[in-house]
C-alpha cells in the first residue's frame, strides 16, 4: 500500500501555479489534479466547467438542490463546486443523498464515485463507480477512474487492466496514459513510468499537471537538467523559476527522508 503523502492538490499548487486553478480527477482520478492523499490520477471528468466560478456555482446550485434534491444536474454541479472549494466531505454527502433518490442514474453514480475517491474513500468509490459503468456502453473515463482507485488501494495489476480497457476505447488519451504512468510510479517501476509519461507529455505538453508529473519522474531518476527544462518550458520566467524551485525542494526532501515522492495528479477536471 502507498505511504500517506501530502494531498496532490497541494503539490500542484507548489509545483505549477498555473495548474492550481485547473486542479486533480477520480480521472482520481486523468492524470488526476486536486484530490486524495498519495499519488492520485485523473477521475476522468469533463472540462466544460473548468472556466466557471465555483463560488458562483455553489450559490446557484445549492439553492436548486435544496428546492429539489432529485434535480440531478443541480446535485452534480453543486457537488463539483463543493469539491473545487475543498469541501469534499460535504460533496460526498450531497451526492450520496442525490443518488439515493436516483439509484440508477449513471451520471450521478459516476459523480458520487468520483467524490468518494476525491475524499479518500477508495474502496467505496470503486464499488460505486462499478455501479455507474455499463459494459454494454463502456465509458473510458469511468474505467480510468476505477483504475486510479485501485492504484490507491495498492492493486496495481488490476488497475492497469482498467487503464488498458480505457485505452481500447480512447487510444492514446493523455489522461489515461498519465494515470498509468502514476501507477508505475506507485509500484516503483520508474522506467515504465518514464516511458508512459513521456508519451502523455508528447500528446499534451501544455497540460501543467502532465508537465509536473513528467518533470518529477525525470527528477526521481536523477535527470535534473531534463526535469528543469520541462518544469519551466513555455512559462513566464517567474513561474518557470518557481516550478524549478518547488521541484528541487521536493526531491531534496525525498533524498533526506527516503519517502516515496508524491506526484501531482491531472484529470479532465471540473
Amino acid at each position: 500500500m502507498p505511504v500517506k503523502l501530502p494531498r496532490s492538490s497541494d503539490l500542484v499548487r507548489r509545483l505549477a501555479p498555473a495548474a492550481a486553478s485547473m486542479v486533480l480527477a477520480v480521472g482520481l482520478w486523468g492524470c488526476q489534479t486536486s484530490g486524495p492523499s498519495d499519488i492520485t490520477g485523473s477521475l476522468g471528468e469533463k472540462a466544460e466547467a473548468r472556466a466557471s466560478d465555483p463560488r458562483r456555482d455553489l450559490d446557484v446550485y445549492r439553492e436548486r438542490f435544496k428546492a429539489n434534491p432529485k434535480d440531478t444536474e443541480a446535485a452534480l454541479k453543486y457537488g463539483k463546486a463543493l469539491r473545487r472549494i475543498g469541501q469534499k466531505a460535504q460533496a460526498v454527502a450531497v451526492l450520496e443523498q442525490a443518488s439515493l433518490g436516483n439509484p440508477n442514474n449513471q451520471a450521478l453514480l459516476a459523480g458520487y464515485g468520483r467524490a468518494l475517491a476525491d475524499n479518500g474513500n477508495f474502496q467505496q468509490a470503486f464499488d460505486v463507480l462499478g455501479r455507474a459503468h455499463r459494459p454494454e456502453d463502456p465509458d473510458w473515463t469511468i474505467l480510468s477512474a476505477q483504475g486510479a482507485t485501485l492504484d490507491q488501494l495498492g492493486r496495481f495489476d488490476e488497475a492497469r487492466q482498467y487503464y488498458a480497457s480505457a485505452l481500447k476505447i480512447a487510444p492514446d488519451e493523455p489522461s489515461v496514459l498519465c494515470n498509468l504512468g502514476l501507477s508505475y510510479v506507485l509500484s516503483k517501476e520508474l522506467q515504465k513510468a518514464d516511458e508512459t509519461l513521456r508519451r502523455a507529455y508528447s500528446l499534451a505538453s501544455s497540460d501543467p499537471r502532465i508537465r509536473a508529473n513528467r518533470a518529477l519522474v525525470l527528477g526521481l531518476q536523477g535527470r535534473m537538467n531534463e526535469a528543469e527544462v520541462i518544469a519551466k518550458a513555455d512559462l513566464p520566467p517567474a513561474e518557470g523559476a518557481a516550478n524549478v524551485t518547488a521541484l528541487r525542494q521536493m526531491l531534496a526532501r525525498k533524498q533526506a527522508s527516503g519517502e516515496k515522492m508524491p506526484v501531482a495528479s491531472t484529470r479532465q477536471s471540473d
